[in-house]
């Protein structure tokens, strides 16, 4: 009877042992507390990079849930982590998700980042985007993929080097670039002797230098007053020169005029030129004319009238010369 009861004391204190120390580890796990209320969060990642269940889950720091589940999207191309959140951590939209890393080699967990806290909370099943981990190995990958293409690189250029050599840094290449030194030397110094003589006209027709830019600026000045004295004088005489040309216009236009009017017939000078009679016996009257103005420069108004005393008896001469006709 003694012994039954002592194992049945052994058996309870043995059960109470084991229920304390699960307890005490479910307490101390980083799993979600059986007494306290939670809901989910679907984390969407494209990497979880080496996150495992029961990740811890810290906003600002604080530990808030646990990472429950990780299952893969039906895309196969993504992850999505199921989070279990306490109920007394509200989590707002605006809220930024990322895997983080404690220290270089420790546990990888969710960090979550408040912002504002201005949007809605998020709720029960709500699925959020999360950014992915730092993935070094890939890190590692690009810095292979970057120092072969840097070594490739360092190829090209030692084999553009090779080529440059070879074709431009050759033998003739060299002696015509020194026969080029050796031209722009003897051409430097060619005008430098050029510049030497030119300094030694200069200093030895300074005085005749000076005198002729004093010229050329006293012809300047003379020109400027020149120049000034016209434009006052074409101000002054402008209203002047304007009825000028005006009248040069207006004697323009009578020359026209008369010349259209001799053309067309008006006027003595006008019939005459239309008239071919008429015009004959202008001509002869004109030459008769002359005739008499030369005998009264020969012999004179007394001589003339003697002439005509002495030919009275001889019988008159007819005319050839037709009367003029007038045209009426």
């Amino acid at each position: 009877m003694e012994k039954s009861r002592l194992e049945i004391k052994v058996g309870l204190f043995i059960f109470i042992g084991l229920a304390l120390l699960a307890v005490l580890l479910l307490q101390f796990s980083k799993s979600a507390s059986l007494w306290r209320g939670t809901y989910e969060l679907h984390l969407h990642a494209a990497n979880v990079g080496g996150i495992k269940p029961r990740a811890g889950v810290l906003l600002a720091g604080v530990q808030i849930g646990t990472v429950h589940d990780i299952q893969l999207a039906p895309d196969d191309k993504s992850v999505t982590m199921i989070l279990k959140i306490y109920s007394d951590y509200p989590i707002y939209h605006d809220a930024q998700f990322a895997i983080e890393q404690s220290g270089f080699l420790g546990d990888q967990f969710i960090s979550i980042n408040p912002t504002l806290n201005t949007l809605p909370k998020l709720t029960n099943g709500e699925i959020v985007e999360c950014q992915s981990p730092f993935n070094i190995q890939q890190v590692a990958r690009d810095a292979s993929g970057f120092i072969q293409r840097i070594d490739q690189t360092a190829r090209k250029l030692d084999a553009s080097v090779t080529d440059l050599r070879s074709q431009v840094l050759n033998a003739e290449t060299l002696e015509n670039f020194g026969t080029s030194i050796t031209n722009m030397k003897m051409f430097t110094e060619q005008a430098l002797e050029t510049v030497h003589d030119i300094n030694a006209i200069v200093n030895t027709n300074g005085d005749q230098i000076g005198i002729a830019v004093s010229n050329v600026v006293f012809f300047s000045s003379q020109l400027t007053q020149l120049s000034d004295s016209a434009r006052d004088t074409l101000a002054t005489n402008s209203a002047n020169l304007g009825q000028a040309t005006r009248d040069l216009a207006d004697t323009a236009a009578t020359f026209k005029q008369l010349a259209a009017d001799l053309q067309a017939g008006k006027g003595l000078a006008g019939t005459v030129l239309q008239n071919p009679e008429l015009a004959t016996n202008v001509q002869a009257i004109a030459a008769n004319l002359a005739i008499t103005s030369s005998n009264l420069n020969q012999h004179g108004l007394w001589g003339i009238m003697w002439s005509h005393k002495t030919t009275t008896s001889e019988p008159p001469k007819t005319s050839t010369t037709t009367p003029p006709t007038t045209r009426r």
